[in-house]
């Protein structure tokens, strides 16, 4: 039987053939040329014209199928024209007027070692897949495990991002309180045993992903009780506390889910008190740091996090205050052996012989199987920089929020929600025309986005009595902006804000 031609054969990546290495070398160094040509030309941190001219953009340079019936020739010519196209409406993350998301600038150091990973292309759900990706991989949590307070009995795993890790958080304690109850594993007997009804306790202001894990989960979002929080946001102890005791019988306590920085305020949940709540009541306490828990560098801000380390699970998120590429993930819990509920599934994988040999992956650590390497560019940029030079990093972006907010206060046309906690700032702006606050600042920021002369963030904060407020954020991760660009920003928002205003009068 003949082997079928494929064409042209293509060029794969391998370490040990010197043409392979030396035609990806010219590959990556003709496309660092492309990304210096673009970068030269910009001054905004994306192009103008919004959703239309982006789309007219891509309808112009990807005229052609993505996928045709035969090769699009070149694959280096193939290349640059995609990178060039990429590159032209891409959002500069090293931009001061980019604050709109959690999209830090990334050190050269990390970006260099996620090419290595994908070059290497390695996996960790098995030891054949990548035999020391996975020693990194266990040597860098238990490292973070330390860095959050955890002892030597920890675990944990990267992940794709904090809504993964805030699920595999709610799967883990879903399983364990069944098992702790009901002697009973959801993985055979799912949900409909034991005439019980699993519920999660949070507040109103926590992360999207809690919804979403209740339903994955299986709890639902009629499983979600939210806590009463106090005027900045934070949970009450006391509440938490009373709502568990009067809980039917009938329902299963899952998860204390509670906030370690949030993405608005960056506000932190009474961390010790709410631990206590939680072991009194036999609750699992789930803390998602994955914004705030790169304060966990900072001498300055780690004190804010006391009693981290009394969480069953925590959620942390290198590639905000990290300074990686996403993904950067990574979830960790006070106990290693509660990763056993992910890995009751028997599959060839981790076979009883092999581990007794010490041929390991890390499936049974995760709700992914292939998954590749991100362990890498984190342990450079760790390396690299150390405690105390991530530490100054995250100091310069709580200094720079505590300078634009002062900014803010200064400014009539302008209201500030609080004095910034971590790396945000949440203000609006204030038309004199009588226009509707929440509709006006949110023409204004499509407006700025419109141009391309700043990405602002929207959110909606809870208003007293009922309903939601629109404010505008800036979401502060770069720590070379100086407070004189931060200024350039929001002249921008006054000018726009300005310019609608008289658009609106006539």
């Amino acid at each position: 039987m003949s082997v079928p031609s494929v064409g042209d054969a293509p060029t794969f990546v391998a370490t040990a053939d010197h043409d392979s290495m030396r035609q990806l070398r010219t590959l990556i160094d003709d496309v660092l040329g492309v990304l210096e040509d673009v970068g030269k030309g910009r001054a905004n941190p994306v192009a103008p014209g919004g959703p239309t001219a982006v789309r007219a953009y891509a309808d112009d340079v990807l005229a052609e199928p993505l996928l045709p019936a035969t090769g699009g020739g070149n694959p280096a010519e193939v290349l640059r024209k995609l990178v060039e196209a990429y590159a032209n409406w891409s959002v500069d993350v090293s931009h001061p007027a980019t604050v709109a998301r959690m999209q830090c600038p990334p050190t050269a150091v990390a970006v260099a070692a996620d090419l290595v990973a994908g070059a290497l292309n390695q996996s960790m759900h098995a030891w054949e897949a990548g035999p020391f990706a996975l020693e990194l991989e266990r040597r860098l949590i238990e490292d973070l495990a330390t860095l959050v307070g955890y002892g030597a009995d920890a675990g944990g795993t990267l992940t794709a991002g904090g809504s993964i890790s805030n699920v595999m958080a709610m799967l883990i304690a879903r399983d364990e309180a069944y098992r702790r109850r009901l002697g009973r594993s959801t993985f055979d007997s799912g949900l409909a045993v034991g005439g019980v009804r699993p519920v999660v306790l949070c507040t109103e202001t926590v992360h999207f992903s809690v919804d979403r894990g209740a339903s994955i989960a299986g709890i639902g979002a009629d499983g979600i009780i939210r806590v009463p929080a106090d005027e900045l946001g934070r949970m009450i102890p006391a509440e938490a506390d009373r709502i568990l005791r009067e809980l039917p019988s009938d329902c299963l306590p899952v998860m204390l889910f509670v906030c370690a920085g949030s993405t608005d305020f960056g506000w932190v949940d009474p961390l010790p008190e709410l631990a206590r709540v939680a072991r009194e009541h036999g609750v699992w306490l789930h803390a998602d740091a994955a914004y705030g828990g790169g304060a966990l560098f900072s001498e300055r801000l780690r004190p804010l996090f006391d009693g981290l380390a009394e969480a069953d699970s925590v959620t942390l998120d290198l590639h905000k205050f990290g300074w990686v590429p996403a993904s950067a993930g990574v979830f960790l819990t006070r106990d290693a052996a509660m990763l056993d509920h992910l890995a009751v599934q028997q599959t060839s994988l981790n076979s009883p012989d092999d581990v007794a040999e010490g041929f390991v992956g890390r499936y049974g650590h995760s709700i992914q199987a292939t998954r590749r390497c991100d362990a890498l560019k984190i342990a450079a940029t760790l390396r690299a920089y150390g405690r105390d030079g991530i530490g100054a990093m995250v100091d310069a972006c709580h200094e720079l929020s505590r300078y634009g907010a002062a900014r803010v206060a200064r400014e009539a046309k302008l209201q500030l929600a609080a004095e910034p906690v971590l790396s945000t700032v949440l203000f609006r702006y204030l038309p004199g025309d009588g226009s509707d606050l929440d509709a006006f600042n949110s023409s204004l920021r499509r407006q700025l986005m419109r141009d391309g002369h700043a990405m602002l963030a929207r959110v909606f904060l809870p208003r007293p009595g009922g309903g939601k407020d629109v404010w505008l954020k800036l979401m502060l991760l770069n720590p070379d902006t100086t407070g004189e660009q931060l200024d350039q920003v929001i002249d921008d928002v006054l000018a726009a804000g300005a310019a609608l205003e008289a658009a609106g009068r006539s």
